[in-house]
């Protein structure tokens, strides 16, 4: 027989360091949400095995601009983990994230974030091969780096556990290379078949995705601004939910009647919310 395992200690880790500036916030997200560990860790000292991914549960990337953005969004950050070793080691921090994700735990990348996962390429990481990039984002159609709320409609068919229970959600967008693209049109029509397309910008009215700006950011395809693995443990997204956790957060907060909690808190307490009930 098996039970849930309500006294399980969740650990959550946050990977700092190289350009990341969200670390804080994420880390206070991972806390509000339950998490009864939450370590930021600069991600020198797991290069240096002073840290190890082995320990924890969620692993959160936040946003940042990681080595600039030199070589384009977190491709430099990509490729640290792909190649550098462990000191003392022959085994790369890439080798623990395949590990942690086989484990069944959890991942969360937002905007840098994503842009990383999707470069290493843990997603969508079609038919467990989480080392060939398929999806990319790119250069807003604007031109410019993009600060705005936006709205998103959350798919209700998708596997992703982070957004259970949510209709939609409005959260921040921050960044300049937020275009969703897939490598050729079979990427895009397995995403759509198997649902892992979790959240589209959207109109403010009627919730329906949208191509048109500024609702649409960015210019992502098919107004694509998050997807999970197959599993639903692994989510990637631009907008920024470690933005919106309490009611003063939101821009109108002074003029209109909000919930104290901020819609983006959800994420965070699914996430830890279902590593609680994991069973033994």
């Amino acid at each position: 027989m098996t039970k849930a395992n309500i006294n399980k200690i969740v650990k959550s880790i946050v990977i700092t360091g190289n350009g990341t500036n969200c670390e804080m916030e994420m880390a206070h997200a991972c806390r509000l949400a339950g998490s009864d560990v939450v370590d930021i860790v600069h991600i020198s000292e797991l290069l240096h095995g002073e840290k190890r991914l082995d320990d924890y549960h969620f692993l959160n990337l936040p946003g940042g601009f990681l080595d600039g953005d030199d070589l384009g969004s977190a491709k430099a950050g990509a490729n640290r983990i792909l190649h550098a070793t462990i000191r003392g080691t022959d085994e790369k921090l890439y080798d623990q994230m395949t590990r942690f994700i086989r484990d069944g735990k959890l991942i969360l990348g937002v905007c840098n974030g994503f842009q990383l996962l999707v470069k290493l390429g843990l997603l969508p990481g079609f038919n467990g091969d989480y080392l060939t990039q398929t999806v990319t984002l790119s250069f807003n159609d604007s031109g410019r780096f993009e600060d705005r709320w936006v709205h998103l409609a959350v798919n209700p068919e998708s596997p992703c556990i982070y957004t259970r229970g949510m209709k939609d959600i409005y959260l921040p967008v921050r960044h300049g290379e937020g275009k969703f693209i897939v490598r050729d049109p079979s990427v895009l029509a397995r995403l759509h078949k198997e649902h892992r397309i979790v959240v589209q910008y959207s109109g403010a009215d009627d919730g329906t995705p949208t191509m048109t700006y500024p609702a649409n950011p960015n210019g992502a395809i098919d107004a694509i601004a998050g997807i999970c693995n197959d599993t639903g443990r692994i989510f990637g997204l631009m907008p920024h939910p470690e933005a919106y956790l309490h009611r003063t957060n939101h821009p109108r907060w002074t003029r209109e009647d909000l919930p104290e909690m901020g819609m983006g808190l959800i994420v965070f307490q699914n996430a830890v919310d279902f590593i609680r009930r994991q069973v033994i």
